[in-house]
């Protein structure tokens, strides 16, 4: 059973969950019709239920709610219905902060205050599923909202996207996008060459690069050692992938398991053609 906190308009309400004693935003069309507040209602088969997540947890549900245009609510909530549609699970406690950054991006448009993004070429590539879930809720927000954001805010919605459907805070994956671009620089530089971005080498160097933080972050290691054979058979890739692996460990603050380096070698072996 829910208790009505507030109706947003007439497909959006604020209720409480009376069992689970937590706050949630029920989404469908025309729920809200005729309701009010304080009024207790059951489960609405047309509804979808959203947590709520805010940023600082003193913060209520309803002030941030009351933040946020009920039109911006719907839009993310259709565009986590997409993304539901790609990837099945998507946490639904990522909807006020997407809705919140989709508010900010279609007032930043409005304005013409654009923030840039400069790793969406990376996102794009990293996170191509999500980027394309994002290009979909551009044309949603669009529609619903006569907001046009640009490919920069359309990188950041996939960031959210990413973030709903793993482990992962939105700050954590973009500190990630930046030091896998950083360490693909590193590589330019200490080989003198300039990388194919369109190439699947590449794509593959980023993708390891990207898993390879996500253990560091959670102290995992890789099975297997190869770096006695790789140091001995391709020094200078090893060399510079020692380089990368102590600089990220500087970076994160954490143990870069010293496996990794003979495989980041590997991966750098066959992006520089030396092989």
């Amino acid at each position: 059973m829910y208790r009505i906190i507030k109706v947003l308009n007439n497909n959006a309400i604020l209720a409480l969950d009376q069992e689970k004693k937590r706050e949630i935003i029920l989404l469908g069309n025309g729920i809200g019709f005729g309701k009010h507040p304080g009024e207790e209602i059951k489960m609405i088969q047309s509804a979808k239920i959203y947590t709520l997540v805010t940023k600082k947890k003193q913060t209520s549900a309803l002030k941030v709610v009351n933040g946020i245009k009920p039109v911006y609510l719907e839009a993310t909530g259709r565009i986590l219905e997409e993304a539901e549609r790609v990837f099945e699970k998507v946490s639904h406690d990522s909807l006020l902060p997407l809705a919140d950054h989709i508010a900010l991006a279609a007032k930043r448009a409005e304005e013409k205050m654009q923030i840039p993004n400069p790793f969406t070429p990376d996102i794009k590539v990293l996170f191509e599923k999500e980027y394309k879930v994002a290009l979909k809720g551009r044309e949603i927000i669009r529609e619903m909202t006569g907001a046009e954001i640009s490919d920069d805010e359309v990188g950041f919605i996939s960031l959210h996207i990413h973030s709903a459907r793993s482990d992962e805070k939105v700050s954590e994956t973009l500190d990630n996008t930046r030091l896998i671009n950083e360490g693909i620089r590193m590589i330019e530089e200490y080989f003198q060459i300039d990388l194919e971005q369109d190439s699947l080498g590449y794509n593959r160097m980023m993708s390891h690069i990207y898993y390879m933080l996500v253990r560091t972050r959670k102290g995992e290691q890789v099975k297997a050692d190869l770096n006695d054979f790789v140091q001995v058979k391709y020094p200078k890739e090893f060399a510079a992938a020692e380089k990368i692996c102590a600089w990220i460990e500087q970076e994160l603050k954490k143990e870069v398991r010293i496996e990794e380096i003979g495989f980041l070698a590997i991966h750098i072996l066959r992006i520089v053609n030396r092989e």
